[in-house]
């Protein structure tokens, strides 16, 4: 009998034998639409020069990719359309952002001013609009006052995406258990021990509920746009709150990316989940290929 062991050094073999198939490449292409083409994240380096990439993507079947690092600063995006989309135009998309530290500038008209600069970056060449979920969690107005997700102010953005023909790619929250108390409870323990920088439990940050139901509010509110919920939208541990999203709101869509051990968990719920919404769901790794 050995002695006992952290956590952390816990790391048991498996004993089940089944047959393995292994696929090194798929059958039919598929279209990442949740990538991220920097050397690490926010950042202006790119991983791999182009043609790396696109060999990259010709040896596992990759037809194209969405890089969404744009949604981190226009600097990104333009480094991202002058060497990936000017490389391969038909294979690469590049989505835009928010400047959100920017607000202050703009107090009483941050939404326009917002939807304005989208104008000028889908101009330049972005096809689509990132928000990631510092709204709603640390975005700040004017005043020093959190943003919530459906603030109004923001409606001209929304707005605006739809009249380009451009899609709003949302992540809004995280794991459910990330705004839960770090306690034995906690399924997501191992992991925010890790990185506290995770956690979102406390009076500062609005509770997840609130944050996804914002998401929707801005969904219903704009009919005219297309919305993409991150990871499986944003819920994938209640897929029939996603389900009942879908069904209300012709507009709102997900992609799979960094959520497949999600789905894996609750295999009969994930099969009928996607057989019934198999032309809105995307495929997407939140990597690069």
């Amino acid at each position: 009998m050995t002695e006992e062991i952290l956590l952390r050094d816990f790391q048991p073999r498996p004993a089940l034998v089944v047959p393995a198939h292994h696929v090194p490449r798929p059958r039919f292409p598929a279209i990442d639409a949740h990538s991220h083409l920097g050397k690490s994240f926010g950042v202006v380096e790119p991983a791999m020069p182009p043609a790396e990439l696109i060999a990259r993507m010709d040896a596992v079947n990759v037809s194209a990719v969405v890089d969404l690092d744009g949604g981190w600063g226009e600097e990104i995006l333009h480094q991202r359309l002058d060497s990936f989309k000017a490389a391969a135009p038909e294979r690469f998309a590049c989505f835009g952002g928010v400047a959100w530290e920017r607000w202050a500038e703009h107090p009483q008209d941050f939404g326009e001013w917002a939807a304005d600069r989208l104008e000028a970056q889908v101009r330049r060449g972005a096809q689509g609009l990132k928000v990631w979920k510092n709204l709603g969690l640390k975005v700040r107005d004017a005043q020093g006052r959190l943003v919530p997700v459906d603030d109004p102010r923001l409606d001209p953005l929304w707005a605006r995406a739809g009249e380009l023909g451009v899609p709003v790619l949302i992540h809004i929250a995280d794991p459910v258990a990330f705004f839960w108390p770090l306690d034995g409870r906690n399924e997501r323990y191992e992991e925010l021990r890790a990185f506290p920088d995770w956690h979102f439990y406390g009076p500062e940050y609005p509770p997840f509920e609130a944050l996804v139901e914002g998401m929707a509010n801005v969904v219903r509110r704009h009919p005219r746009t297309t919305f993409i919920g991150a990871h499986v939208g944003c819920y994938p541990e209640n897929l029939g709150w996603v389900g009942a999203l879908l069904d209300e709101a012709p507009n709102f869509h997900v992609d799979i990316a960094a959520r497949v051990a999600e789905l894996g968990r609750q295999p009969y719920s994930a099969r009928r989940f996607f057989l019934k919404y198999a032309d809105r769901i995307l495929f997407g790794t939140d990597l690069i290929p």
